[in-house]
């Protein structure tokens, strides 16, 4: 045996490496009990039942999220549609009816009636029968103002700045 070690130290040496072999021990997995299943079944259960209430209590919020989005993409295509065609464009709001319209465009866009919405825009904008608009001018301006969307004492604010017509979107409480 020692001489098998020196011949392994003199392959070293050389640049070849002995290597050896342990036996291999081979272990039986028997598999899972069905305790342990059930066990796995219970909290998976549980597991999916808590993230479908998390989901379902979220719906108004995401739904408030969504109209706020969508006013904001509306101003920029008005924005865009007065840059690109150098004619005044408008996105006109119904406060009766929870509605806008972008000029132009023959859609109406509908915003759920549990959101309250209030529009702030200059006096010439405002039409007396419960309409105003946010208008854009050919050199990228606007009129300017605030469209506020508030839903269950949260508030979405979408400021639009008079000089340059860019949109902000930011989330607040509904007192501010």
């Amino acid at each position: 045996m020692r001489d098998n070690q020196v011949q392994g130290s003199r392959r070293k040496a050389q640049g070849l490496f002995c290597l050896r072999l342990a036996p291999c021990v081979l272990r039986l997995n028997r598999g899972f009990t069905l305790l342990e299943l059930m066990m796995v079944l219970v909290i998976a259960v549980l597991g999916f039942a808590a993230l479908g209430m998390k989901l379902s209590s979220g719906h108004s919020a995401t739904e408030h999220q969504r109209a706020a989005r969508d006013i904001v993409s509306a101003l920029r295509f008005a924005r865009g549609q007065a840059l690109m065609t150098h004619q005044d464009r408008a996105v006109t709001f119904d406060l009766a009816e929870n509605t806008y319209t972008v000029s132009g465009r023959e859609r109406m866009f509908e915003i759920p009636q549990s959101i309250d919405l209030t529009l702030i825009t200059a006096k010439k904008e405002l039409d007396g029968e419960g309409q105003g608009s946010i208008r854009f001018f050919a050199d990228g301006s606007s009129s300017g103002g605030r469209v506020k969307l508030e839903q269950d004492g949260r508030a979405w604010k979408v400021d639009i700045n008079w000089l340059t017509g860019l949109i902000e979107l930011e989330e607040s409480d509904a007192s501010d």
